[in-house]
């Protein structure tokens, strides 16, 4: 169990089971995003890979209609019961991406993907599926692109938050080929966190990374539905 961090909201328990991702930089930056969309009663939010629920329960608190939807089963378990703890009403959906929701509509999607690049050809089993997402870190950041227009109302808005080593100008592309109308909202560099710096030598190899990059930048992607 940790804390909520407290710059968002008073602290609250905040559950994550095992293999399920601890809420860190980017989910901090996606929740400001967020909020900067003045979500409240009424405003319908999807969250896609919605791990511990932090996003979900921090809209659920401002009065949103809050879906979240992991693969995982100890992400749905922890959002869940992170909603219970926070005494928020969140429905909570196991499935892939937008198909858990059955051709809806949302106000607001939001997504924190994985989105680290990674050796190998496998897809990720266990803790790693958190954070892996393929040699070029879009496995699930390019999928998200191509649901987002279908899942989002006119008017509807999508945040996304993804290292830059996953090529954010491959996603304001993949967006704006869509018809929406993408851009980059917020940017924040930070240290390298555990898994990078454990990879550090293979991402320079495949030219990721320079000789002498020790910070990540993490950026927030707004896309809006005409």
């Amino acid at each position: 169990m940790s804390m909520w961090p407290a710059t968002l909201a008073r602290p609250v328990p905040l559950v994550t089971l095992p293999g399920v991702y601890l809420p860190q930089h980017d989910t901090r930056l996606l929740l400001r995003a967020l909020y900067r969309e003045g979500v409240g009663p009424g405003t319908e939010v999807l969250d896609l890979g919605s791990g511990s629920g932090a996003v979900a329960v921090g809209a659920a608190r401002r009065g949103a209609l809050v879906t979240a939807v992991d693969i995982s089963w100890p992400a749905v378990l922890s959002t869940r019961l992170n909603a219970w703890l926070s005494r928020q009403r969140v429905t909570v959906r196991r499935g892939d991406l937008t198909a858990a929701v059955g051709g809806r509509s949302f106000d607001i999607l939001v997504s924190n993907p994985p989105y680290v690049p990674a050796p190998g050809s496998r897809m990720p089993r266990g803790p790693a599926r958190a954070w892996d997402a393929g040699r070029d870190g879009r496995l699930l950041v390019d999928r998200i692109c191509d649901s987002a227009p279908r899942a989002l109302r006119p008017g509807g808005v999508l945040l996304m938050v993804h290292s830059g080593l996953c090529g954010t100008d491959d996603t304001l592309e993949r967006l704006s080929s869509t018809g929406l109308r993408a851009a980059v909202s917020d940017r924040a560099v930070i240290p390298f966190g555990p898994v990078l710096r454990s990879r550090v030598a293979w991402l320079r190899r495949q030219g990721f990374l320079d000789e002498v990059q020790e910070t990540e930048e993490l950026v927030i992607i707004r896309a809006e539905k005409s």
